[in-house]
């Protein structure tokens, strides 16, 4: 009898179901799942589950978490997890939802960047009951005639069906051979980890789905299948949270505060999306609130406060949380600067450029950040916002300034 014939037992529906939540599983939706899960627990192999990560900027953010968090719920049924850092793939840039070229990341960047990635997906799986592998262990070897093996699966017409490249094609916008690679590598990574199952957001559609193919061209008869799950929006409601929008991003790494502030500024139509894909809010809680919301029988704010707080307190405590929320009441309610912000001490008689600065002290990712933060009117010196991208200062007249980035990160600069 096959697999697709066995009766399925009612567990294993559930489970599925609960993997599948706000989620697309494919080929076969959630009854194709509950089949791979009673065969997993009937031949006592746990499924091989797979998420890609590439390090294309030094910090994670809550868009990542709600395909970890879907990787957690596999790890918890029993299941073997397999987080694949794609040092190899970074250096090309996932193309997906581009309208051009990423530019190129070089080895000592992409290694930079992922010395905490594994840290930070602790935040939410279990790592040290995870398979953690880096793709530069299979990429790097390949030989050209390897190379060659690989491009002879898949043809220029197959890859130009994408959207993205289809657009830049029609457009007459550039696309360059080595971003057709990008799929193709990701593709091999589930050929060398024999994955069943590969875990992505919505955007990866196509390269999730080019693994199946690719598995079958190298002879897997059952090959994996892909879940899907929704892209949350950033802080501004409009472009996808992503490492390509960092001012939307609200990152791992970010301080309680911080982490409070921007998920006080998302707007009210982001509140339950965010509730379902960043919390463990039952489905009943959800449409619960989302009726209060839209009965006017809750305040936007209040919920808002409680899901900052619901979050901040998973990945730092409940008492941080609770003080972040006392310290955004004391500077927006009363317009005052937070208590205990951080120093830096400099030398009064230098002159200091101000992008290097707020890169120094991690106010911002790059000095290219850096100028855009000012251009875009978020940086201030005592309260007075900073035109100049290249603005320069020095202590001679003064012993202390406060450096403001955004509306809730502080820098009081102390000279000597």
């Amino acid at each position: 009898m096959s697999i697709a014939a066995t009766p399925i037992d009612q567990v294993f529906i559930q489970q599925a179901e609960y993997l599948c939540r706000n989620g697309e599983f494919l080929p076969g939706g959630p009854q194709a799942l509950a089949q791979k899960l009673q065969h997993a627990a009937q031949t006592q192999r746990p499924l091989k589950v797979k998420l890609g990560l590439d390090p294309t900027r030094p910090d994670l953010h809550l868009g990542h978490t709600v395909v970890l968090r879907k990787l957690k719920a596999f790890q918890e049924l029993g299941h073997e997890i397999i987080l694949i850092i794609g040092d190899a793939t970074a250096l090309i840039g996932d193309p997906s939802g581009r309208s051009e070229t990423r530019p190129p990341l070089t080895n000592a960047e992409v290694i930079q960047n992922a010395e905490t990635y594994l840290a930070q997906a602790g935040k939410v799986i279990n790592t040290d009951k995870a398979t953690v592998m880096r793709n530069s262990e299979w990429l790097s070897p390949l030989k050209l005639e390897d190379i060659l093996k690989l491009t002879g699966k898949m043809t220029v017409a197959q890859m130009l069906v994408r959207e993205d490249f289809a657009n830049r094609y029609e457009a007459n916008k550039p696309i360059y051979l080595h971003e057709f690679l990008y799929p193709l590598m990701q593709a091999y990574d589930s050929v060398v980890i024999d994955a069943d199952i590969e875990l992505g957001g919505s955007d990866q559609r196509f390269n999730t789905l080019l693994g199946r193919d690719i598995q079958m061209a190298y002879g897997k008869a059952d090959p994996q299948s892909v879940l899907l799950m929704p892209i949350i929006e950033g802080t501004d409601g409009k472009v996808k949270m992503s490492k390509s929008y960092p001012e939307h991003c609200i990152n791992l790494t970010d301080p309680p505060s911080e982490m409070y502030g921007k998920l006080m500024s998302i707007p009210d139509s982001l509140i339950i999306s965010y509730i379902e894909l960043l919390t463990s809010c039952t489905p009943e809680l959800v449409t619960q609130l989302r009726g209060q919301l839209e009965s006017g029988a809750a305040n936007p704010r209040d919920i808002k406060s409680e899901l900052a707080k619901l979050i901040i307190s998973e990945y730092y405590s409940r008492d941080d949380a609770n003080a972040a929320e006392e310290a955004f009441v004391k500077q927006f309610k009363r317009n005052e600067i937070p208590d205990n912000i951080p120093e830096a001490v400099l030398k009064g008689d230098e002159h200091y450029h101000l992008p290097t600065v707020m890169v120094e002290h991690q106010l911002a990712p790059s000095k290219s950040e850096a100028r855009r933060l000012i251009q875009g009117g978020g940086v201030k010196l005592n309260s007075v916002k900073i035109e100049d991208m290249d603005y320069e200062f020095s202590g001679k007249s003064q012993q202390s300034m406060v450096l403001q980035v955004g509306r809730r990160r502080f820098l009081k600069l102390i000279f000597q």
